[in-house]
């Protein structure tokens, strides 16, 4: 499994790439813990920071195989514990990174991943994803309504409304208004909470404001259940400058282009993805495909 998730990652063909790289639990030698593995391949050396370290930076080096995937197994780490990837890049200068796969993030301004095993979830909306796949858009009325999930409405206390919050109250909403769906700007993980998603950091992970990726799950089925479809943004073409996230992630052009002037978005003031590199189809199409198949 791990070898051909790893040769089909290379060549542009692992489609579900978050089963491989991040963080998993499983057991080895009788133990109870979690594997860890991150694509560096110009990294000097991989160190496992986190809660369970105490956030002593050399307690845990990861082991490099020969395609630059970087891995560890440790029973230390228990799910809940925030994590991060301590890098001693290709120039010798280190720095913490974010988990790329990683499902959940901590709270802002943190960046730092967090261990989260999701149960699975028995759907109830096979009825409408049958609808859904045998008729096509131009037999079905399209009303969409947009919203920016981040503002919509918010808390008394300025924090913005939860999946929870928002199934109670913008889904009849939807329904009053004869919605047939509704469209979110990007709900994955970004460092600007006052932005609109467009530049992201965490392409896995539904944004830590907005609640749990059970309650976005539930969302979906509620509108499911109600006949309202869910569309949401998605950004393959750039992502966030942030030191901490995917920019230059092993000190060379990891994600990005090569080149400085294709990999840098000057209108958006972010760095381009390299769509002609093998690893960055695998992590964007394994992206979308998260998406569609963990949230219907």
């Amino acid at each position: 499994m791990d070898n051909n998730a790893l040769k089909t990652f290379m060549t542009g063909e692992n489609f579900h790439l978050q089963h491989y790289l991040g963080a998993h639990r499983e057991e080895k030698n009788g133990e109870y813990g979690y594997t860890f593995r991150v694509w560096a391949p110009n990294a000097q050396a991989v160190h496992l920071v986190g809660d369970f370290t105490n956030w002593v930076e050399n307690q845990i080096l990861m082991e490099r195989n020969e395609f630059g995937v970087w891995e560890v197994f440790t029973s230390l780490a228990q799910e809940g514990q925030i994590y991060k990837y301590h890098i001693t890049r290709a120039n010798g200068h280190q720095l913490m990174k974010i988990d790329p796969l990683a499902v959940r993030y901590e709270a802002r301004p943190g960046t730092g991943a967090i261990l989260t095993d999701i149960p699975e979830k028995k759907w109830k909306d096979g009825l409408w994803l049958a609808r859904r796949k045998r008729l096509s858009f131009e037999e079905r009325p399209i009303n969409i309504y947009e919203a920016h999930a981040g503002s919509w409405k918010r808390n008394p206390d300025g924090r913005p409304y939860s999946f929870a919050q928002l199934k109670d109250e913008l889904i009849p909403y939807l329904v009053e208004m004869n919605y047939t769906h509704i469209e979110f700007m990007p709900l994955m993980s970004h460092p600007l909470g006052l932005s609109w998603g467009y530049q992201l950091m965490g392409y896995f992970a539904l944004e830590h404001a907005y609640g749990r990726p059970e309650e976005f799950q539930d969302f979906v089925e509620e509108c499911h259940l109600n006949n309202i479809g869910v569309i949401v943004d998605w950004v393959p073409g750039h992502f966030t400058i942030n030191d901490d996230a995917l920019a230059y992630y092993d000190g060379t052009p990891t994600f990005e282009y090569q080149d400085h002037n294709k990999a840098h978005n000057y209108g958006w003031g972010a760095l381009n993805f390299d769509l002609g590199k093998n690893e960055v189809q695998s992590f964007l199409i394994s992206s979308i495909k998260f998406w569609i198949d963990f949230y219907h």
